[in-house]
């Protein structure tokens, strides 16, 4: 199945904002000063937000729809965030290994094919000890209840991505050693 785009919406926007992110840094915390990628940063709703709330050495954007990346782009010189953006697929992220210590997914890896090669790549551009915040299956499901029925991501094509946390609408996992 072919990535489909989903719709801008401005609700979505506010509630991710000033809801979501704040939430989910309590339940799953950032600490300041490392490097943040979002994987299917799609607008860059999000990242103005992380920018302010974990104070990032580092954070990158990358999504696969370059229009999207130039709102995005517009968003972050608008909020004054210094932040990188590309375009790019998450399935063959285009970053050297171990770049990251932290990286976030919206719902992305739920909506693509071949969602175990996007998991490798996280787990190759993570830093040993990094973090993978994702959205846990009930938080798709509630956001996309016919689009996500019956996903899951597929953690075996990842061992190194330990799961850590679980918190109800999302989750996280810690790279360990290679095995």
């Amino acid at each position: 199945m072919p990535y489909q785009p989903f719709a801008n919406q401005a609700y979505r926007n506010v509630f991710q904002t000033w809801l979501e992110i704040p939430a989910l840094l309590r339940l799953v915390p950032v600490a300041s000063g490392c490097r943040i990628l979002e994987v299917g940063c799609g607008a860059g709703v999000a990242l103005p937000r992380f920018a302010q709330l974990c104070k990032p050495s580092r954070l990158v954007g990358v999504d696969i729809a370059p229009e999207l990346v130039a709102q995005a782009r517009e968003r972050i010189a608008r909020a004054g965030v210094r932040a990188e953006l590309y375009t790019g697929d998450v399935r063959a992220l285009p970053f050297r290994a171990r770049q990251f210590d932290v990286v976030i997914d919206f719902g992305t890896c739920y909506h693509i094919e071949r969602p175990a090669a996007a998991l490798r790549e996280i787990a190759r551009v993570l830093d040993v000890g990094g973090v993978f915040i994702h959205e846990s299956p009930l938080a798709q499901l509630i956001a996309h209840p016919i689009r996500s029925a019956g996903r899951r991501l597929p953690w075996h094509a990842s061992a190194e991505l330990a799961g850590q946390r679980r918190a109800v609408l999302w989750a996280s996992r810690r790279k360990t050693l290679s095995h």
